[in-house]
């Protein structure tokens, strides 16, 4: 098969146990790979390098712009995205052929199947229907949405093909290295949550697991997986709880980290006699504390994910001491 004119592109973080079966699965028949790698620790560099692709290293811009990036590294304007954890199948290949055969395809972008594999598995469970997202597009009309925590090509009201063949994602190596990607992108959702939001919280920690229990095992079928699926669907619906219960926490934190460094300026103004602070200096205040929050936070790269171990105790470290904050900004 000629190779087509095509440039697959991947964002890694230490993935050398695992990148090369995806660099095989289609680099046959694309013109190029590209692999974006933020600084990988382990030999990620090395193999994607013996199996033939372009790597270019770019330190950690979030999920959005580390895909944006690689969009801009490839020579093609015809794009295909896919994960380092992910394998092209032989049908999705000749399929995708089938778009070039006379000409450009019709299509700007091409949504496609992607169905899980659990660990120690080759095939998808039966009946499997995990995810459809678009990955195969021309980047001259569509691009990836630079978002920190979201990795979806934002298609502005464009006609979207749909192919029927899949990628096959191995997604996790363990149940464990699932509960830890799964508690990253928890954190990940509490540091990015809009801090004015209103959206009640407290009703979702009584319905998450229960709902979210059902979309995994009855919604995505992974009932047909038997323990697995069961294992599988239960762990989604407990970090999905724990993602609310975490931002529910977090929200209380910015209102109480505020409210104690107001309490706080107060006293010290009366000691002072000074008068309290204007409207506009409470606004950029308030701004501040949420920056200070968002600090104390746990760090952890979402491709190398690590399980915070501390919670919130950062964050109640500065309930108990709010004057650890930035004094009042002079405007």
């Amino acid at each position: 098969m000629a190779k087509l004119p095509i440039s697959c592109f991947i964002i890694a973080k230490n993935e050398a146990d695992r990148i090369a079966r995806t660099i095989r699965s289609v680099r046959s028949w694309v013109d190029e790979v590209v692999v974006v790698d933020s600084e990988s620790s382990d030999d990620t560099v090395t193999v994607a390098r013996q199996e033939g692709a372009r790597v270019v290293t770019q330190p950690w811009l979030g999920f959005g712009g580390q895909k944006r990036f690689g969009e801009e590294q490839c020579r093609n304007d015809w794009v295909f995205n896919i994960d380092a954890d992910e394998v092209v199948t032989r049908e999705l290949q000749i399929e995708i052929a089938g778009l070039f055969d006379k000409g450009l395809p019709p299509f700007v972008a091409y949504g496609m199947p992607i169905d899980l594999i659990y660990p120690g598995n080759a095939r998808p469970r039966v009946w499997a229907r995990d995810h459809w997202y678009v990955r195969l597009y021309d980047r001259r009309f569509v691009r990836f949405r630079d978002s920190a925590i979201h990795d979806s090509v934002v298609t502005d009201g464009h006609r979207i093909g749909a192919l029927r063949a899949t990628i096959h994602h191995h997604s996790m190596r363990s149940f464990e290295d699932m509960k830890k990607k799964l508690d990253e992108r928890a954190w990940l959702s509490v540091k990015y949550a809009d801090p004015h939001s209103t959206a009640p919280l407290l009703p979702r920690l009584i319905t998450e697991i229960p709902m979210n229990f059902f979309k995994y095992y009855i919604g995505r079928v992974h009932f047909t997986g038997g323990i697995t699926g069961l294992r599988y669907a239960s762990i989604q619906s407990w970090y999905r709880f724990l993602k609310i219960y975490r931002m529910q926490r977090a929200r209380g934190s910015r209102s109480r980290i505020f409210a104690g460094w107001h309490r706080e300026n107060e006293a010290a103004k009366t000691h002072d006699g000074l008068s309290a602070p204007n409207p506009v200096a409470a606004g950029i205040l308030e701004d501040q504390v949420q920056v200070d929050f968002i600090k104390s936070l746990p760090s952890v790269h979402p491709l190398d994910p690590t399980l915070p171990n501390e919670n919130f105790g950062l964050v109640e470290n500065l309930l108990r001491h709010p004057s650890g904050l930035k004094a009042e900004p002079k405007l």
